[in-house]
């Protein structure tokens, strides 16, 4: 490597938890000026590692070290005011207030108390111009789109004069000209000679703005070597400790019948879907492509009753069916898996066991009475035919990696027993390796005769797991083809017809 000084070193950092050894002598050097990939499994350590840096966890052993001085930070707000910023995957945002308080929350410039907005608003639009980002400083966080979100919890990072940048998942709600404008920014930062910690499930991204890369394997250090001497099968036989093959499993399900027909649905609150139709077999898996904002989303949250709908029909088994709400959608055999998990997925503080059964509740009840055994037992079966990775049901589900919170919230679905799976982004935050279970789950569910319906912003997922492929371009419904005979330039050039 080349003789750059170390901005940060963590040595040998141990953490536990009841029953699990999440760090185990984890190391992690930084040179400043580059861009340093952290990579593993879920479960690996990342996330904690990351934690204990940035003052969110205490290490129960080790030493930290930021341009050679050793530092002990108890809360993330040491951190920032010490030149570390994170930005998370889970966006914690107040969405009720705008741009420019959500990015100087707790330190607003003013005296005696009260707030100088001119100052603000001139600081929030000095960081974004200078990171060529074009948003509102007055505009309300819940009208952007998550991708303008995290574009913002960046900015509010730079804001901090970050001299270390941890970036997690940043790339999971970009389209590829945002991903572009992204790494411009990191660029730059680098050029500062900024530290940046670049966590991404995501090879080629990895490859094309890494300096470093760090792989961490089971809570321990794998090993740090140059992204150029790396490749992508040479990554994942590091992180998963053995080569994986095939990144997708083998399509062995048989699509049949027409069991879900959508006809001419449109949104009640424009903009959303339009006039959207489309036909979904039995033991098929659907998978719906489209740019940011082509309203995917949309498309299953309609079809689920969270989203109303102003026309159209939605037909399953040759009867129309009343989805108004989600109570009525799970009754009629629908399923939704959301693509925000932690806003809109799991119950953080809670169990395993909660969160397992929590769909399902009026299958546990007799004449007002929980059947707690019952309970336990539809629990043990998601662990166990879901591979969760716990200590015990009785874990926080926010204690686990986000394949294993995934697994679970499939595992919670199917005990509905569904007829029709709407799946967004299942597999968005999620490592290689379990990946590959997600998808054999899908496949597996396929197989049972489900019909699924797969959203997400990866098209070789799409292409590797899916039978055919519906392209949203704009709220409309752009065409479907046989995954056999699509290319991605095919799905693009769709994705752009109603722009």
């Amino acid at each position: 490597m080349e003789d750059k000084k170390y901005i940060l070193e963590m040595i040998d950092i141990c953490k536990n938890f009841p029953g699990v050894k999440a760090l185990d002598k984890a190391n992690l050097k930084v040179r400043a000026g580059t861009v340093h990939a952290l990579m593993g499994e879920n479960g690996a350590g990342k996330s904690t590692l990351m934690k204990c840096l940035f003052g969110v966890y205490i290490e129960d052993e080790g030493e930290i070290f930021i341009e050679g001085k050793k530092i002990n930070f108890s809360n993330p707000k040491q951190a920032m005011e010490n030149g570390v910023a994170m930005v998370h995957q889970e966006l914690n945002q107040v969405l009720q207030r705008d741009v420019m308080e959500n990015i100087w929350l707790g330190r607003f410039p003013g005296k005696m108390g009260v707030v100088d907005s001119k100052i603000l608003f001139n600081e929030t639009k000095r960081v974004l111009d200078e990171l060529e980002i074009d948003i509102n400083p007055r505009i309300k966080m819940g009208k952007l789109s998550v991708s303008q979100r995290q574009m913002v919890e960046i900015a509010k990072a730079v804001s901090y004069n970050a001299k270390i940048l941890v970036l997690d998942e940043p790339t999971s709600s970009l389209t590829e000209e945002e991903v572009t404008h992204l790494f411009r920014i990191i660029n730059k930062l680098r050029d500062r000679g900024c530290g940046i910690i670049y966590i991404s499930h995501k090879m080629e991204e990895i490859l094309q703005i890494s300096d470093d890369v760090t792989i961490m394997r089971d809570g321990k250090w794998i090993d740090t070597i140059e992204a150029k001497n790396l490749t992508t099968d040479k990554i994942i036989k590091l992180m998963v400790g053995r080569d994986l093959g095939d990144r997708f499993p083998p399509k062995d399900n048989k699509p049949e019948e027409v069991i879900l027909e959508v006809k001419n649905l449109t949104g009640m609150y424009q903009p959303s879907i339009v006039d959207a139709s489309f036909e979904l077999r039995k033991g098929e898996i659907l998978g719906v492509a489209g740019l940011v904002g082509s309203k995917r989303t949309e498309l299953l949250e309609t079809i689920f009753g969270i989203a109303k709908h102003s026309s159209g029909e939605v037909i399953l088994h040759g009867k129309k069916v009343d989805n108004s709400n989600s109570r009525k959608a799970i009754k009629n055999g629908f399923a939704l898996l959301t693509e925000e998990r932690r806003a809109t997925g799991i119950f953080g503080q809670l169990s395993i066991n909660f969160n397992s059964i929590i769909a399902n509740l009026d299958g546990y009840s007799s004449k007002g009475v929980l059947n707690s055994k019952k309970m336990e037992e539809d629990t043990k079966w998601v662990i166990e035919s879901m591979r969760v990775k716990t200590p015990s049901s009785k874990t926080a589900i926010k204690t686990l990696s986000g394949g294993n919170q995934q697994k679970v919230i499939i595992g919670r679905w199917l005990l509905t027993k569904p007829e029709i799976l709407l799946l967004d982004e299942p597999t968005r935050g999620i490592d290689v390796g379990a990946k590959y279970e997600i998808y054999q789950l899908i496949i597996d569910l396929a197989k049972k005769g489900k019909g699924v319906i797969v959203v997400s912003s990866e098209m070789p997922e799409l292409l590797g797991i899916c039978d055919r492929i519906l392209v949203m371009s704009n709220g409309r419904v752009a065409g479907v083809g046989d995954t056999k005979e699509l290319t991605q330039e095919d799905i693009m050039t769709m994705a752009a017809k109603y722009i």
